[in-house]
């Protein structure tokens, strides 16, 4: 790895996974800047980030001592010379996930060094999903309930293959729209659906958590 690359960097921070699968479990977070979507109700501001090089970036993750790392935005996966620094994480025995909303990767070979990815398709872009997903195969897939979101949560069950498939209620301005999300469980778990939508909070904004 070239320690001299520099990669915009939002924030770096340890917490508990507040979603799907791997609720609970502790992890650092490495939130890097810039988004290829600019969703409503996003809780980012990917616009504001520092362009920190690979070597201090390792330095302040090694520093809390997990050797789990969630690599999330923004949109990661458009950030160029990540394959590079994935690899040293990996090389340094780091399991390592990655948030993406699986429209653009500009490595394609980056997906190989994830141990687990969660693609998190917006129905607010549905057209763009229609017309082309990047990422196809996941560990898990995580949509956002909005109120037009059922077919669309129908397409993306059969464009993108997973392990497991969530519905996450909607959170604006502090409130979670829990119902709207339960209503869209019910009508898609209708029938013998396998696997089932599940449902996925946001338990660590519940908890007061970052």
């Amino acid at each position: 790895m070239n320690e001299n690359i520099s990669y915009p960097v939002v924030e770096i921070f340890r917490s508990l996974q507040g979603e799907g699968f791997n609720t609970g479990r502790e992890m650092v977070f490495l939130r890097l800047g810039g988004c290829n979507l600019d969703c409503p109700w996003c809780d980012t501001d990917f616009t504001r980030f520092e362009m920190i090089p690979a070597a201090e970036i390792m330095r302040r993750i090694d520093s809390y001592g997990v050797k789990a790392l969630l690599v999330t935005g923004g949109e990661p996966l458009i950030v160029k010379g990540l394959h590079a620094l994935l690899e040293k994480f990996r090389s340094s025995g780091y399991w390592v996930a990655v948030e993406t909303n699986g429209l653009a990767v500009a490595e394609r070979d980056v997906l190989k060094l994830f141990d687990y990815i969660t693609v998190s398709p917006k129905a607010c872009y549905a057209r763009l999903y229609y017309e082309a997903t990047a990422v196809t195969r996941a560990h898990e897939v995580r949509v956002v309930a909005e109120s037009n979101a059922l077919e669309f949560c129908r397409f993306v069950g059969e464009r993108i293959k997973a392990e497991r498939y969530y519905i996450s209620p909607c959170e604006r301005e502090g409130v979670i729209d829990i119902e709207t999300g339960v209503r869209l469980l019910g009508v898609l778990n209708q029938g013998d659906v396998r696997p089932p939508w599940l449902l996925s909070l946001q338990t660590h904004k519940l908890c007061g958590l970052r």
